[in-house]
């Protein structure tokens, strides 16, 4: 037990939830979309720098990295926070709602940011470690192309801020507050976005013979793609294609010349990502040139997969079982659909990325929607994490 002290407990920052409660809900507040990151760039910083880290602004555009070395330890390790929000109105009614319309903290990346300041601001005044940590404050994780850690590590992230280890974290709607999941290997899907420009001909709604409309043959599409999971894909394969945004038309009584379509398309397999690939193409031409039309696929590769090493996450479940217990962590939890951009750096460096329970049922509303919160009851929690996992890693 006196050994297991040596490291941060959750009490440990429950004295700092108030100020870290603050600091979210000013973030929270705030929000600015992918690479507009400048205020919460700069709120970082003054932080990191007033605790007596070392900060580099501008890394891969809004990007922030606090520096400390203690030691003579020669080890060192990355932790990534994203800071970025989503095109979102918000209707949660809080106190501390977004004041500006049309951007939100739908996905709690105010709360990752907050929970690793107040691991940075702990480590700085406990100072219990043997050699280097770098915070990663990343931009532009939402993009699903474009992806902001792809852009701090064209920027030289691991030349000029090395690590032996990086690790991430996000809240996770569906698990109580607190509960830490975990899974080795392949975790989070990668996130693809196809866009179906399909031509047509123009006419009168009155006369639909002299038309080719690309409204039916954008919902023929639509009905088609649904085939492509069921009965193309191995059943044993998880796949998902989503047909998100579709457009045409700006009259009742006009047969418009065109339509778009834009789909999400989430895979594991790479085998499986080729071939979803090639049926959305056949199909969206195949129906189009059913109906008299015309159909073309821009297909845009997003995010890989997720892939946590396994010596990496043995790790972080071992110190989640000293912070919080066996009751609250969950080893091998489920596959995900949804796809992170973390998957870049976890290409570069061993690691893991992990989720933190953000509630349940009317308590757990899933992100990306207008009455999303993150939930401050994780704030010291995840420092705590971050703090201890530091700690032991660079002990």
């Amino acid at each position: 037990m006196n050994v297991a002290r040596r490291f941060a407990e959750i009490d440990d920052l429950v004295p700092a939830a108030d100020s870290l409660r603050e600091i979210r809900h000013h973030i929270h507040h705030h929000p600015e979309l992918a690479y507009e990151e400048v205020a919460t760039a700069a709120l970082v910083a003054e932080k990191l720098e007033a605790w007596g880290w070392q900060v580099t602004r501008g890394v891969g555009t809004t990007g922030v990295v606090g520096t400390m070395k203690l030691g003579e330890g020669t080890r060192s390790i990355g932790i990534r926070a994203d800071m970025d929000a989503l095109p979102i109105v918000e209707q949660t009614g809080l106190p501390y709602a977004s004041g500006t319309h049309g951007k939100m903290h739908a996905c709690g990346h105010d709360g990752h940011t907050t929970m690793l300041l107040g691991a940075a601001q702990h480590l700085a005044a406990t100072r219990r470690f043997s050699g280097t940590v770098h915070l990663y404050f990343q931009p532009a994780e939402e993009t699903g192309i474009d992806s902001g850690a792809q852009k701090m590590i064209d920027d030289g992230l691991f030349e000029r801020f090395p690590c032996d280890a990086v690790f991430g974290l996000h809240n996770h709607p569906g698990a109580e507050p607190g509960k830490l999941l975990f899974r080795k290997g392949a975790f989070m899907a990668a996130g693809d976005k196809a866009i179906i420009n399909i031509e047509g001909t123009g006419g009168h709604a009155a006369r639909p013979h002299l038309a080719v409309d690309p409204i039916v043959i954008a919902a023929s599409i639509v009905m088609a793609l649904q085939t492509i999971v069921a009965r193309n894909v191995d059943p044993s394969q998880p796949a998902v294609v989503t047909v998100g945004s579709m457009h045409s038309g700006i009259a009742n009584n006009v047969i418009p010349a065109t339509a778009k379509l834009e789909l999400s398309v989430r895979s594991f397999s790479p085998a499986v990502r080729a071939l979803l690939k090639q049926r959305i193409t056949e199909l969206a031409e195949g129906q189009a040139a059913s109906y008299g039309g015309k159909a073309s696929v821009e297909y845009i590769e997003g995010y890989p997969v997720v892939v946590n090493s396994d010596a990496e996450t043995e790790f972080a479940i071992e110190v989640a079982r000293e912070l919080v217990g066996d009751d609250k962590v969950v080893a091998h939890t489920d596959l995900l659909m949804g796809s992170e951009d973390f998957a870049f750096m976890l290409q570069k460096r061993p690691g893991t990325f992990l989720r933190i329970g953000n509630g349940v049922g009317e308590d757990g509303c899933m992100v990306h929607n207008p009455h999303y919160d993150f939930n401050d009851f994780n704030l010291p929690v995840g420092a705590a994490f971050w703090t201890r996992l530091v700690e032991r890693f660079l002990e």
